[in-house]
């Protein structure tokens, strides 16, 4: 099929007037001015209109088991209070309770333009069923902790390893999630990263997301230090270095790697992400909600590291007004925009895109409208000029007008 538009947007390439997509089963065949294509009478058009037509977003960061939790938890004073809050609000919670948020949550995804997720599943029982209620291109993340739990981190992985082995999909996959430095075992992280290299999986962890957990890690000390310590963790690894050190010495860092938040550098540590080609995931309304210190999005890009953009969970994001927060990657993009004054439309966009599928490892798969890349395409009211198509995707608000995922439609247009 032939989807004809206003703008095409590429993100890889300048914007095209009065373009077209050619699509071939599941992947991009052209991305072309109008004009230039000589369709055959069996090829369907689809003429969209007064649409800019854009690569399907990529959530780099996702808890849709959270959806549900939406405005429920007012913004904490310190993490570790938050941390309490959100143990206590998952207390009761039933395997439907669950599912029904993910669905809720992916639902939000996909109405706003998101195609691909990757998404930290607390709940990994809700695999594979929940994959098959959904369009969307899921990479799973199976959370791993085990400092309460006092299990053998050799135990912990190997359950999760095999649950990762029991699930084939031809969309979706699944891989490994050490949640985070203060809340898995040094021994775990060097485990998960020789298995993570030995099988070609990617990992996604949280890092440096509070100042508490850097200060645990910097020097030793603090309310989170302390906290855990009273709870049983053996704190010997801390109060030598950074938790983006700590990440070094244990071996995960490396190309394969998301690092979620990394709100808190030490000096040095955005050239040691960048040495290893760790990528780097914002969150900028989660961010936001615990009113951490600026993100420095210019030192990790100074730097060289590769910066994404996720949403983070609904359980971290501000309630405003009488409305309840939805997962929406445009609300990240326009958070982003509001809070770092010196960033593009054009880079936001591009975080948002083809930084994500670089550190999925779908680099020229996901990310972009180019020759054989997957048909994934949204597409957005626009009636502006061309050179402004990139601010207005950025501010673009609400439902997209049209989605298609792997070649399929999964909001027909219309």
């Amino acid at each position: 099929m032939i989807l004809r538009a206003r703008v095409i947007l590429p993100v890889t390439a300048p914007p095209i007037e009065d373009g077209a997509v050619f699509v071939t089963g599941n992947k991009i065949r052209a991305v072309v001015p109008f004009r230039d294509l000589r369709p055959h009478a069996k090829e369907k058009i689809h003429d969209l209109g007064e649409v800019i037509l854009l690569p399907g977003l990529i959530n780099a960061h996702c808890h849709l088991d959270y959806t549900d939790m939406a405005g429920e938890l007012p913004p904490p004073k310190i993490f570790t209070d938050w941390i309490g809050s959100i143990t206590a609000a998952k207390t009761g919670w039933s395997y439907s309770d669950y599912a029904r948020s993910w669905l809720r949550g992916a639902h939000q995804l996909l109405k706003t333009g998101t195609t691909t997720v990757a998404d930290i599943e607390a709940m990994p029982d809700l695999l594979p069923e929940v994959w098959n209620a959904t369009p969307l291109r899921i990479f799973s993340f199976l959370e791993m902790t085990g400092i309460l739990s006092r299990r053998s981190p050799k135990a912990i992985l190997r359950e999760a390893v095999e649950k990762i082995d029991s699930l084939k999909h031809p969309r979706h996959r699944a891989t490994l999630s050490p949640h985070a430095p203060y809340s898995t075992l040094p021994k775990l992280l060097k485990l998960t990263a020789a298995t993570a290299r030995k099988r070609k999986w990617r990992v996604s962890t949280h890092i440096a997301e509070s100042e508490q957990e850097f200060e645990m890690f910097q020097n030793a000390r603090g309310k989170m230090h302390d906290w855990l310590a009273r709870n049983g963790r053996d704190n010997s690894d801390c109060g030598r270095g950074s938790p983006v050190a700590h990440f070094a010495r244990n071996k995960l860092l490396g190309e394969n790697v998301l690092a979620i938040h990394v709100n808190y550098l030490a000096r040095g540590d955005a050239t040691l992400l960048a040495k290893n080609k760790t990528h780097v995931v914002h969150c900028p309304r989660s961010h936001d909600y615990f009113k951490h210190a600026k993100f420095e999005r210019e030192r990790l890009a100074n730097a060289g590291v590769n910066i994404c953009l996720g949403t983070d969970s609904l359980a971290t994001t501000r309630k405003t007004g009488k409305q309840k927060p939805e997962l929406d990657m445009f609300a990240e993009m326009r958070a982003l925009a509001d809070a770092d004054k010196k960033i593009s439309p054009q880079e936001i966009l591009e975080m948002a895109t083809i930084n994500g599928a670089r550190a999925l490892g779908l680099a020229g798969k996901i990310g972009e409208l180019s020759k054989n890349t997957f048909a994934d395409v949204i597409a957005l009211p626009f009636t502006g000029k061309i050179a402004n198509a990139p601010d207005a995707v950025i501010a673009h608000s609400g439902r997209v007008t049209a989605s298609l995922i792997d070649g399929q439609w999964a909001i027909p247009p219309g």
